[in-house]
């Protein structure tokens, strides 16, 4: 029996609405969903779209190509930091006003990006977008949640999530290839008048129905916080993304130096990895509407289990490729649905649920991408940041189990108290 079972048992308030719940069709996801889905491609674009640009960065700037690189860094910083902000400043604001606020303010800060001269002020204008980033990223999850309805929402959160994912399908390599023929500037200046088109579109599709203005107080908020629950789930969204990321990041030196691949085809194997991810996410949504718990172990467990075969044929060209992709896969399809439980679990304060799992997302990638680059240069070689992966993915085990036996413990202390209601009246 599994857990998701027992939760269903637990009784109505535990199974998830609509038809996918009665064994029909699944609900059709409103057109809204969509329209956040490309903001989120926009939003998820300009965080890795300087990782194709920083030579010609560097060589503009005069800087090296390390400190270039400082433009990527400071950018996750400001979403671990500004994300859980945003939710908090903005919480009393319409969703569709956070939206839009934000999008200008991105907009705002890539036609400073394009403009500067200035190093320094380059590294503010990242810091402040990604502030505008976590707050589009976090509102927007949440409205799609709420458009869907809960017996869709992890498959809408999976589409908003699928437009982040096709960043680095589409976004990331077209932005490089424009850098190349326009300048670096010029993708900067694309994403700034994709977002200002944008602004007309969430205007007219996302409802402003001032849930905002009757938000819980700002106790209540922080006291969801207290929810272990949503630590749990906090837990796996970092070493989730901590796992396979720093095994991506660094995936490069492994297929050239380690399994022979020639250097020209490592961006191909780039792109079955994004692709990979891009259907990983949204089935990971489908099926974490019907069974989230199960879903989520299951994608600990077996992204492990690539992540550790990646390290025994590392040597073999055509496996290890093979691999890569199936890591795109199966790696972060669990994503959208911690984040439909970091929702749930946040009670009153469902955007600051959002935003720590965006900023759990954000600190396991930047501490896993850390550890396997010292792994990197140390013994171990290009196996390093693998070997990491293996390890950080293993241990999101512990949370995801924990979470479901939590849940579990929970349905039955439901269904305990409802028999008791039942039999006293």
């Amino acid at each position: 029996m599994t857990t998701d079972h027992l939760t269903r048992q637990a009784g109505p308030a535990a199974r998830p609405a609509g038809p996918a719940a009665a064994g029909g069709p699944p609900p059709r996801l409103p057109f809204v969903v969509y329209v956040l889905a490309v903001g989120t491609f926009l939003m998820l674009t300009t965080e890795f779209v300087v990782a194709g640009l920083l030579p010609e960065i560097a060589g503009d700037l005069q800087v090296s190509v390390a400190q270039a690189g400082l433009l990527i860094t400071v950018f996750a910083v400001g979403m671990i930091v500004g994300a859980p902000a945003m939710a908090l400043l903005t919480r009393r604001l319409p969703p569709r006003t956070t939206l839009m606020i934000a999008l200008a303010v991105f907009a705002a800060g890539h036609v400073v990006v394009a403009l500067g001269s200035s190093f320094p002020l380059l590294l503010s204008a990242r810091f402040v977008t990604a502030w505008a980033t976590g707050a589009f990223w976090s509102v927007a999850s949440v409205a799609a949640t709420r458009a869907a309805g809960p017996g869709a929402s992890a498959r809408a959160l999976g589409l908003v999530g699928a437009g982040g994912m096709l960043a680095n399908v589409i976004g990331v390599p077209l932005g490089a290839f424009a850098g190349q023929l326009s300048g670096w500037r010029g993708p900067f200046w694309a994403l700034a008048v994709l977002a200002l088109a944008a602004l007309p579109l969430i205007a007219r599709q996302v409802p402003d129905d001032g849930s905002g203005q009757q938000a819980a107080s700002l106790r209540s908020e922080l006291g969801a916080l207290r929810s272990r629950r949503l630590w749990l789930v906090l837990a796996a969204c970092a070493t989730t993304t901590g796992g396979v990321l720093s095994t991506y990041t660094y995936i490069s030196p492994l297929l050239t130096d380690r399994a022979g691949i020639a250097a020209g085809l490592v961006p191909l194997v780039l792109v079955g990895f994004g692709v990979g991810s891009l259907i990983g996410t949204v089935v990971g949504g489908r099926l974490g509407d019907v069974r989230p718990h199960s879903t989520t172990i299951a994608v600990a467990a077996s992204t492990t289990v690539v992540l550790l075969v990646i390290c025994l044929t590392a040597t073999h060209p055509v496996p290890t490729v093979l691999l890569v992709v199936l890591l795109g896969l199966l790696g972060l399809s669990a994503n959208p649905v911690l984040s439909a439980l970091a929702v749930r679990f946040a009670g009153v304060a469902p955007t600051l649920g959002v935003a720590m799992s965006v900023a759990a997302y954000n600190l396991g990638t930047a501490v896993g991408s850390w550890v396997a680059g010292r792994a990197l240069d140390s013994g171990l070689g290009t196996m390093g940041p693998a070997l990491v992966g293996t390890v950080i993915a293993a241990s999101t085990l512990i949370p995801t189990v924990a979470i479901a036996r939590r849940t579990r413990s929970a349905g039955a202390r439901g269904t305990r108290v409802t028999v008791d209601l039942q039999e006293h009246r």
